[in-house]
């Protein structure tokens, strides 16, 4: 049995959508955001926005899911022995880099990480941890996992919102830390 291929129409058109919702919401929240405004932009119909998506939160969630593996891939860009001190750099860049969409990332990431983009980001983010952490026969893994991802969800959400008041390095220096400690925190 061979794996389906993806449609390369398909992964354009969701494309085009995410690019003029981005567009979209520079100009005005999601909350004011209309399909008709963005598939106008996008320029495709109606009824291929519908194929694609059940409304403009199911796509935003999509348009945003780069930052969730983003976010996955930084927590993990570090081999052998992590260091507190030093955060990995794409973990920093990855706070760097969220200033252009925060508007939309903070309606889709509510504070303390709930909300429809922190949902993914915490499943993605502790199915990653724990995958991990069983691979390197690692203590207690789901629920290591689970701590790590909540932790990070919440963090992240809470600085996106300004609950928390750090530059870009300072927080992923912070971040590291409460993570590198969470995985190394002894386990009964």
């Amino acid at each position: 049995m061979t794996a389906e291929r993806p449609d390369p129409r398909a992964a354009r058109t969701r494309a085009k959508l995410g690019r003029a919702l981005f567009e979209e919401c520079a100009e005005r929240p999601l909350a004011e955001a209309s399909v008709a405004a963005v598939v106008r932009r996008a320029g495709v119909g109606r009824a291929t926005f519908y194929l694609h998506y059940a409304d403009l939160e199911a796509l935003a969630v999509d348009a945003c899911a780069d930052i969730v593996r983003d976010a996955v891939d930084a927590l993990h860009a570090w081999r052998g022995t992590p260091d507190p001190a030093s955060p990995p750099p794409a973990l920093t860049d990855f706070f760097e880099r969220i200033a252009p969409h925060a508007p939309l990332y903070r309606e889709l990431l509510r504070p303390g990480g709930g909300g429809p983009l922190g949902l993914v980001l915490h499943q993605e983010l502790r199915d990653r941890s724990r995958r991990e952490r069983t691979l390197a026969g690692a203590p207690e893994p789901e629920l290591v996992a689970s701590a790590v991802a909540a932790s990070f969800a919440a963090v992240f959400a809470d600085w996106l919102h300004g609950l928390i008041e750090a530059t870009p390095e300072r927080i992923a220096g912070r971040v590291w830390r409460l993570l590198v400690n969470l995985h190394r925190t002894p386990l009964p």
